[in-house]
C-alpha cells in the first residue's frame, strides 16, 4: 500500500507554472504597474525630443553624427535616432496597453454590478456618522418618508421601499467612477490612435527651392519614414510649386534678428484638378485628401555658376546651404563633376549679411541684405565616379587635391552678389549669380489622428467627471415618539426625524446638503428642481 503524498507546506516551496502566470498577470495589470509604465513611456519619449530623429529631420541626424563621431555608434545601437520605432519603446508601449486593459476590464464589471445595485440599507445608528442631525415634527412617519422619497428622488437614486420600512436610503455620484473609467479608457484610445498612425501612416521631408515643383511620389522625397503596414498606394496624387517665400524679421528690440513669421506661397493641384493657391505657414498645414503638408524650416540657396578651363558651364543652379546657427550662417557644397580638365569641388559658408568683426567673418543679421559666399576649392577625384550613393551636402575630399596659392595657403573664394572670381592655373571661374530661398516641408499621413483626438476629448470629459461629480449617500429615518413615554402610547405623540449623510469624496460639503434637506422636509424652503 503506497503512502499518501505529503501536502506542500503553506508559504514554502516553488510556485507552479499556473501560479506563477497568475501572479505575473496580477502584477502587470495592477494600477501601480500601469502608472509606472506610463511614467516610463513619458521618460522614453524624452530622447525622441532631444536627439534628432531620422523620420523627422534626416539632415539634422546627419549633422549630429558628423559632430559627435564617438557617440554615434552608441546612439545607433540604442536606436536613439529612431526612438519611436525601437524595440524597447514598443515593449513599454505594448505593456502599458496590456496593463490598462487588465485594469479597466475587471473594473467595468464591478462598476456595472454596482450601478444596477440598489443603494445600501440605512445604518442602524445614524447618530454615529460624522454628519447627522435630528428634528421633531407633528407630521406622521408616512408623510415624512413620502416627502423624503419625493425630494431625494429628484437628484438621487432611492432604494425601493421595503414593507414596514421606517427609513429612506438614497445615493448619487455613480458617474464619478464612470469618469474615472472613461479617463483610463481614453488613454487606451489615444494609444490605439498613435498605434494606427505608426503602422499605416508615413512621414517624409523634402527641401524645395523657390520656383521648384514637388510631385507626391517616393522618388521626390529627401527622407521617407513609412509605417510597418504602409503601401505606396496610400500616396495621394498631387503636386505643388513653391511660388514665393517671405520672412518678416524683427529689426529692433531684444528680439532683433528673429523671425516674426514666414510663409510660403504654394500653387497646388490634386490629380487632374484645377490649380489652387495656398499660403503655407507654421502650424497652418496644407491638407490635400488624407495628406498634410507642414512648413518646418527655411534657408538660403545661392545660385552659383562654375565654368571650367574651356569656358563651358560645368555647373549652375541653386545650391542648398544648411543653416549652422540662428544668424543663418550656412554650410554648402558644390560639385562640378563635368568640369575639364579637372573636376571642381567647392565647400564653404554662406553669410546672409556679411561683416568682419575683429578680423573674423560673421553675419550680423539673418536676412540676405549683404550676402557673401566663402568657399575652399578642391580638384581631382571627388568620389563621384565610385558608384556609391553620396550626400549632396558632403564633399569627398579623401582623394581630392586642395588648391593653394604661391605661398602654400588654401585658395579661398569670397564671392559677393554678382561677383566672378577666376580660379588659378586656368581651371575656370566661379560666379555668385543670386540667392534664392528654400523651404523644408514635412509631408505626412496620420490615419489614427481622429482616433487620438477622440481619446483626448474623452479624457477631458472623464477628468471633469471625476473632479466635479460628488458621490454621497443620504438617509432619512422617521419614528414615532410618545410625549409622556407611556408604553401603551396613550399620550401625545410626535415624529422624530433623523437625517445623516456620508460624503464619499471628502469635499466637506455634506453638512450644507443636510441643512438644505432638513429645510425642505420642514417645508421651510422649496426643493431644487
Amino acid at each position: 500500500m503506497s503512502e499518501p503524498t505529503p501536502a506542500r507546506p503553506v508559504g514554502r516551496g516553488e510556485l507552479t507554472a499556473r501560479e506563477l502566470a497568475r501572479w505575473t498577470w496580477r502584477q502587470v495589470t495592477s494600477m501601480r504597474t500601469a502608472l509606472v509604465l506610463l511614467l516610463l513611456l513619458a521618460l522614453a519619449a524624452i530622447p525622441g525630443s532631444v536627439v534628432p530623429q531620422t523620420g523627422v529631420d534626416a539632415l539634422a541626424v546627419t549633422r549630429w553624427k558628423d559632430e559627435h563621431p564617438k557617440l554615434t555608434p552608441i546612439y545607433e545601437k540604442l536606436d536613439l535616432f529612431s526612438v519611436y520605432d525601437s524595440i524597447w519603446f514598443s515593449a513599454i508601449y505594448l505593456l502599458l496597453v496590456l496593463s490598462l486593459v487588465g485594469c479597466i476590464v475587471p473594473r467595468l464589471g464591478v462598476y456595472a454590478r454596482g450601478f444596477r445595485a440598489q443603494p445600501p440599507e440605512t445604518p442602524r445608528h445614524l447618530s454615529r456618522l460624522p454628519d447627522h442631525t435630528t428634528y421633531e415634527t407633528t407630521e406622521s412617519v408616512d408623510e415624512v418618508l413620502a416627502r423624503a422619497r419625493e425630494v431625494l428622488g429628484r437628484r438621487h437614486r432611492v432604494r425601493a421601499a421595503d414593507a414596514g420600512a421606517d427609513s429612506v436610503s438614497a445615493e448619487r455620484g455613480h458617474l464619478r467612477e464612470a469618469g474615472n473609467l472613461l479617463f483610463h479608457l481614453s488613454v487606451l484610445i489615444v494609444l490605439a490612435g498613435f498605434g494606427v498612425g505608426g503602422l499605416y501612416g508615413y512621414q517624409g521631408g523634402v527641401i524645395l527651392v523657390q520656383g521648384s515643383t514637388f510631385g507626391n511620389n517616393l522618388t521626390q522625397y529627401d527622407d521617407f519614414d513609412p509605417g510597418g503596414l504602409f503601401t505606396p498606394t496610400q500616396l495621394d496624387d498631387f503636386d505643388f510649386t513653391v511660388d514665393d517665400f517671405e520672412v518678416e524679421w524683427l529689426t529692433s528690440g531684444a528680439g532683433a534678428g528673429t523671425a516674426r513669421g514666414f510663409q510660403a506661397g504654394l500653387s497646388y493641384r490634386e490629380g487632374d484638378g484645377e490649380s489652387e493657391e495656398y499660403d503655407l505657414r507654421v502650424n497652418h498645414p496644407l491638407s490635400i485628401a488624407d495628406t498634410d503638408v507642414f512648413l518646418i524650416g527655411h534657408g538660403y540657396a545661392p545660385v552659383i555658376t562654375v565654368r571650367d578651363g574651356e569656358g563651358e558651364i560645368a555647373w549652375t543652379g541653386p545650391t542648398v546651404f544648411l543653416p549652422q546657427d540662428q544668424s543663418f550662417v550656412s554650410f554648402g557644397v558644390v560639385k562640378a563633376n563635368g568640369a575639364k580638365p579637372e573636376k571642381i569641388g567647392l565647400e564653404g559658408l554662406f553669410y546672409p549679411t556679411f561683416e568682419l568683426f575683429e578680423g573674423d567673418p560673421i553675419s550680423v543679421f539673418p536676412d540676405d541684405l549683404k550676402p557673401l559666399v566663402s568657399m575652399l576649392v578642391y580638384t581631382g577625384d571627388l568620389g563621384l565616379d565610385s558608384g556609391e550613393a553620396q550626400s549632396v551636402y558632403v564633399l569627398d575630399k579623401e582623394d581630392a587635391t586642395q588648391l593653394t596659392d604661391d605661398e602654400g595657403k588654401p585658395v579661398r573664394l569670397d564671392l559677393s552678389l554678382g561677383e566672378t572670381v577666376e580660379l588659378p592655373d586656368g581651371l575656370g571661374s566661379v560666379t555668385l549669380e543670386r540667392v534664392d530661398p528654400w523651404i523644408r516641408v514635412q509631408i505626412s499621413q496620420t490615419p489614427g489622428k481622429e482616433v487620438a483626438l477622440l481619446g483626448v476629448v474623452l479624457a477631458l470629459i472623464g477628468l471633469c467627471g471625476s473632479l466635479f461629480i460628488r458621490p454621497r449617500r443620504v438617509w432619512v429615518r422617521a419614528r414615532t415618539l410618545t410625549a409622556d413615554g407611556s408604553p401603551d402610547g396613550s399620550g401625545e405623540t410626535t415624529t422624530v426625524v433623523e437625517v445623516a449623510g456620508l460624503d464619499r469624496s471628502g469635499n466637506g460639503e455634506i453638512a450644507e446638503v443636510l441643512a438644505d434637506l432638513v429645510a425642505v422636509l420642514k417645508n421651510e424652503k422649496e426643493p431644487r428642481p
